[in-house]
């Protein structure tokens, strides 16, 4: 416990009194290359811990959602693309068939990963194992 009293009351503090932190704005400006050297590990944690907390409370049952939905407006923050390939240069992807044209059977990717969209190719075998998903096409098929 004395080491961790030493580190909170001694080592830190002098670590934090000795950055070359600038009183003004212009300061800034001023620093040479070893000072900023100095303040890239100090820089480097707070921003590992800021985002540490903000991933934290972003999962947090009741501030969650709120955070979530704030943070959808930062770049790098928005969710990841479901479809990755497939008609990119569409507002959105739409296919339509009909139902006489497609026989006995037939079978729909819904992972978008497959090379035969909108038919699936088994490519979500792959998408599952890789992500932890568990999605699976869907299959249409005349009643008997």
């Amino acid at each position: 416990m004395n080491c961790v009293a030493h580190l909170v009351k001694e080592s830190v503090p002098n670590y934090l009194h000795n950055l070359p932190i600038p009183d003004t704005l212009l300061g800034w400006f001023s620093l040479g290359v070893s000072d900023w050297a100095k303040l890239i590990p100090f820089g480097v944690a707070v921003g590992g811990l800021s985002y540490l907390s903000v991933q934290g409370l972003a999962n947090a049952p009741v501030v969650g959602p709120v955070i979530k939905d704030k943070l959808k407006m930062f770049p790098g923050m928005k969710p990841n693309r479901v479809n990755e390939t497939i008609q990119l240069e569409c507002e959105k992807v739409v296919n339509s068939y009909d139902i006489e044209d497609l026989g006995d059977k037939a079978v729909f990717c819904r992972c978008w990963k497959s090379k035969k969209f909108p038919y699936c190719d088994g490519s979500h075998a792959k998408h599952n194992k890789d992500t932890g998903d568990n999605v699976g096409p869907l299959i249409v098929k005349k009643s008997s």
